[in-house]
């Protein structure tokens, strides 16, 4: 047995479990990226305070029938230096620092920063996949305030980056010039919030959705942005919306798409520190502690 860090211990790495040395099977690497957010800020910290609010995340697992780590190495390595002195030089760097993620042969789940990580991800993806994607946001705008790689705009780059293509739930904010996209784009299928969350259509539309994921072929790239939650879940993220997913729709996606899909990463964005009560952090914690034990139970 170990023992975790608790409150007064310096957290270092995820769920406060103990460092080990030996080879990685699932890595937490923290992009503390924030240059485009168009409302609430602090994302770069983000990262940083789901990692601390991971500490007192239950280590227990239903699905699992185990606690974490289950006998895995669940390592947290060294965030991204904030290299650049642009935006396109720090895109390029995440990149790099995303590549050497996946070089390493774990299984890489990524922090932010704002959501505008994704496209550098995948830059430095070795596959190209398709994005399963969890968000109040459709992201498929041009561009926003003359820039193309704003977070508003990071699906459209993401498609751009090569991704194959992109299933979307718990959308419910999005422009007309998105809404054409929406309905035009073959490689952009959208399950939204009004039509899932209705009391007399939301059963059949939610087992749609998980039947769709579930018949994805290839890699696929999980991106949860915690926007696609309801904001009563995480009312500190850079721009909460009414109306959105509740937890457990986010838990059954992630155990449904890791049953069924070849997920090769992760990636769960727009973490913002909430000070008076640390819901926002501990909320993204429990997401990325899911997807984990996801992971471990798919083998």
């Amino acid at each position: 047995m170990f023992e975790r860090m608790g409150k007064d211990g310096a957290i270092t790495n995820f769920l406060g479990l103990p460092e080990n040395k030996g080879p990685p099977d699932i890595i937490i690497a923290s992009i503390p990226y924030e240059l485009t957010t168009s409302f609430g800020q602090g994302t770069e910290f983000g990262p940083a305070a789901c990692i601390e609010a991971s500490s007192q995340v239950e280590l227990y697992d239903d699905l699992l029938k185990r606690n974490l780590p289950a006998d895995k190495n669940i390592t947290t390595v060294q965030e991204w230096n904030g290299e650049g002195n642009s935006l396109h030089e720090q895109l390029n760097s995440i990149a790099k620092y995303a590549k050497k993620q996946y070089q390493s042969g774990a299984f890489p789940i990524f922090l932010g920063g704002e959501h505008g990580i994704l496209p550098a991800i995948l830059r430095g993806c070795p596959e190209k996949v398709t994005l399963i994607q969890i968000d109040a946001h459709a992201d498929l705008r041009n561009e926003l305030n003359g820039e193309r790689y704003s977070h508003a705009c990071a699906i459209s780059r993401s498609l751009d980056e090569g991704a194959m293509g992109v299933y979307q739930l718990g959308i419910r904010a999005y422009s007309n010039q998105e809404a054409e996209v929406i309905e035009n784009d073959k490689r952009v299928k959208t399950w939204f919030a009004k039509q899932l969350l209705n009391p007399f259509q939301g059963q059949n539309y939610w087992n749609n959705w998980l039947e769709n994921i579930s018949d994805i072929e290839g890699p696929v790239h999980l991106t949860v942005d915690l926007d696609g939650l309801d904001s009563s879940l995480v009312p500190a993220t850079g721009t909460p919306v009414p109306g959105g997913l509740s937890f457990w729709h986010v838990v059954q996606t992630i155990e449904t798409a890791f049953a069924n899909c070849n997920i090769i990463s992760a990636d769960v964005n727009e973490i913002v520190p909430q000070k008076d009560t640390p819901l926002t952090q501990f909320t993204a914690a429990m997401i990325v502690t899911k997807i984990i034990a996801a992971k471990i139970h798919r083998g």
